[in-house]
């Protein structure tokens, strides 16, 4: 395990704002966490070196690009496919489909987040990669109905 990275009260700051906006422009940033531009500017470089910032997202609106249902499986990976649990989730990542794959300690093995264009889509999802795969046991599909952040 990678020893934690230090980071004082101003890195949490800088942090907190970029959650909020990522696209926030450095001038901006140092001005609302107190810090000279440069000054600022070195933290955030730091803070992306030690790993602390991994990358930046897009907040992309699926509704608008035709997604209309989105769901989390739950799968029970069997008993004689254990010892490809991560490599059946790390598959079912690559699928367009897929959001997130998390796998999990205790029941269910997986948790899988997807979204699809209708709920003939999802059902289509489910019976090809779920059903007729013989390492999963059993799925539950639970609908989202909204995702409050």
């Amino acid at each position: 395990m990678p020893n934690p990275v230090r980071v004082d009260e101003i890195d949490l700051a800088i942090l907190s704002e970029l959650k909020d906006d990522a696209r926030l422009a450095n001038n901006v940033l140092a001005a609302r966490v107190g810090l000279a531009p440069s000054t600022c500017l070195g933290r955030v470089k730091a803070l992306s070196r030690s790993g602390v910032i991994r990358g930046y997202t897009t907040d992309i609106d699926e509704k608008l690009l035709g997604v209309t249902v989105k769901a989390m499986i739950s799968i029970v990976v069997a008993a004689n496919a254990r010892d490809r649990l991560l490599a059946s989730a790390k598959t079912l990542g690559e699928l367009p489909e897929v959001k997130d794959v998390y796998v999990l300690g205790g029941t269910p093995d997986l948790l899988v987040h997807v979204a699809t264009r209708g709920i003939d889509e999802l059902r289509q999802f489910v019976a090809t990669h779920l059903g007729a795969n013989r390492a999963f046991s059993s799925t539950q599909t639970a609908i989202i109905f909204e995702h409050l952040r």
